[in-house]
């Protein structure tokens, strides 16, 4: 009878692994025919996590998704817009230095005002837009850190979803590379400030202060105080999300982000599945998606991306960026430079610290 249990159980052990190779074979077989969206690659070294072939380019919601990319769909659909507003962005200054020279001289008052007045009505939609996209982020992760699902199973299921978390990250470091060069902005919301108060205290009634109340303006202002304004903005929404679900993992949170990291670590740096893109921006937008999940990874983790306990290859991250034409990527090095939270840690490595000097 033992003999018979023994053997039972051998060739159920069996069943189990050719049922494994079957589903191993099946799998590979899915991705060479079907060239679709999402594969597993053997991972060497575990202590990095899995590492997934995610096409960005492509990537559409099954059924379960719906409800949330729609939603999110909504708010991504105004962000190309957005930038082309930002980038359009010239300021006020000449009429702003015409009115600060000639304080006596009503007509260059006005004029300086009424150039003002429409630039802060989009520096109001820039802002807004940043709470809309706040509120897509955290319908993202939700989505994607629930139970029971890990979130390596998430992104294999939920690819238009991921897609979607990338493509918040990428239009987030797209602005901010934009606002940062562009000092027009906080100068031509600063004046506005100015002359709104000063208005006030002379009674005089001021056009626009209705699209910007004191209150709005306040908010305004520390938001574009910010070097890195929309980053601020996911980074402080992460770390909300992580605090108000106290009864989900922080790993949940944590490795999402980090997975996503590598998945697109790997795709840069392997030609074969780099030779996959078909479209010559999509280099860009995983170099911009990489070094956003590792600005809200190092934000949301407790020791950050930067300590050897990191699930985020920041070696092989940084190395990726530095293989890339250097213009190309300046700006990208150095919101890891200045707004990550743990790269001046004692806990980072002098080799990491030494890379990105």
């Amino acid at each position: 009878m033992a003999w018979i249990l023994k053997t039972s159980c051998c060739v159920g052990n069996l069943g189990k692994r050719s049922s494994l190779l079957r589903l191993q074979e099946d799998t590979t077989n899915w991705y060479l025919n079907m060239g679709n969206l999402l594969k597993v690659l053997t991972c060497t070294d575990l202590e990095q996590g899995p590492n997934f072939f995610l096409d960005f380019e492509n990537a559409q919601p099954t059924e379960s998704e719906k409800e949330i990319y729609n939603q999110v769909n909504v708010v991504l659909k105004d962000a190309e817009g957005i930038l082309e507003d930002l980038q359009s962005y010239r300021g006020a200054g000449h009429e702003i230095r015409e009115a600060i020279q000639h304080p006596s001289d009503e007509k260059l008052q006005e004029k300086a005002w009424g150039a003002v007045v429409p630039l802060v009505g989009k520096l109001k939609k820039f802002y807004e837009f940043s709470q809309r996209l706040e509120a897509g982020l955290r319908g993202l992760l939700g989505a994607l850190t629930s139970t029971p699902y890990s979130p390596t199973q998430h992104l294999e299921r939920e690819q238009a979803l991921a897609k979607q978390f990338a493509e918040i990250l990428h239009f987030t470091l797209r602005f901010d590379e934009l606002k940062m060069t562009n000092p027009a902005i906080q100068n031509d919301f600063s004046y506005y400030r100015r002359t709104l108060s000063r208005m006030r205290i002379n009674n005089v009634p001021a056009e626009g202060e209705n699209e910007v109340n004191n209150e709005l303006a306040n908010r305004m202002s520390l938001f574009y105080a910010e070097a890195t304004p929309m980053l601020k903005t996911l980074s402080d929404a992460t770390t909300k999300f992580v605090s108000e679900n106290k009864n989900l993992p922080i790993e949940n949170t944590t490795d999402c982000l980090s997975t996503m990291a590598s998945v697109c670590r790997v795709m840069l740096e392997t030609p074969e599945y780099r030779s996959r893109f078909t479209n010559e921006e999509t280099v860009s937008f995983c170099l911009r998606v990489m070094v956003g999940v590792i600005i809200l990874y190092d934000h949301v983790h407790p020791v950050g991306a930067f300590a050897k306990t990191s699930k985020i290859d920041m070696k092989g991250c940084i190395k990726v960026l530095k293989d890339q034409p250097p213009n190309s990527v300046e700006g990208l090095l150095n919101a890891l430079r200045y707004t990550t939270k743990h790269l001046n840690d004692e806990t980072t490595s002098k080799q990491i610290k030494s890379m990105l000097q």
